[in-house]
């Protein structure tokens, strides 16, 4: 199946750009080991985080499917990673499709609809106006997905503030706050949060 599929695994290291913004891909990137960053930057050089794909993730998969639509972000190694690469045209092609080929075409397009929710989790978190707000979204979130108060994020508290739009010291302050009040306690990207107050 991988020489049928054009299959390739590439190494990056922190920091490098797997898809630039602007470009044509007709690949999906699979996360084999580390973590992939997609983020957005604007005119201006502000960055937004939308979202970190961890090992055994996938990225890329929506704009690789539509011929010709220009990527609107950037994939960057989040920490040095492996990547495999799949070559869309080759799996959409016409022909006997293997059992193995079936399964992953269902695969990639459940992995599709919970990108889906992401995006739309993360218009929820950024919707309030405070960022006491905002973290309060994005906590209860977390610790529905994670079934516990006590929670481990994927972001530092950049890519948090990048995440939530907000900025990174104004975070760091509301945090110290919350924290003083009794609402949560943490340390690095782990969090415990008080349901009972607040």
């Amino acid at each position: 199946m991988a020489e049928r599929l054009d299959f390739r695994t590439v190494s990056y290291k922190k920091g490098e750009v797997i898809f630039a913004a602007g470009s044509m891909v007709t690949e999906i990137g699979l996360v084999l080991s580390g973590s992939v960053r997609i983020e957005h930057t604007d005119l201006w050089g502000d960055k937004g985080i939308l979202n970190i794909t961890p090992a055994g993730g996938v990225f890329a998969e929506s704009y690789a499917c539509i011929p010709d639509e220009p990527m609107l972000v950037d994939a960057v190694a989040n920490e040095d990673s492996d990547i495999l690469f799949i070559n869309v045209p080759g799996l959409f092609s016409f022909g006997p499709l293997w059992e193995s080929q079936n399964r992953l075409i269902q695969n990639l397009l459940m992995i599709s609809a919970e990108k889906n929710l992401q995006l739309s989790r993360r218009s929820l978190h950024t919707s309030p106006k405070t960022i006491r707000g905002r973290l309060f979204s994005y906590f209860s979130q977390q610790v529905s997905a994670q079934g516990s108060s006590r929670i481990t994020i994927p972001f530092d508290r950049q890519q948090l503030a990048d995440y939530l739009n907000l900025d990174r010291s104004a975070l760091s302050k509301e945090l110290g706050k919350m924290k003083r009040d009794g609402l949560i306690a943490y340390h690095r990207n782990r969090f415990e949060i008080k349901m009972d107050v607040k």
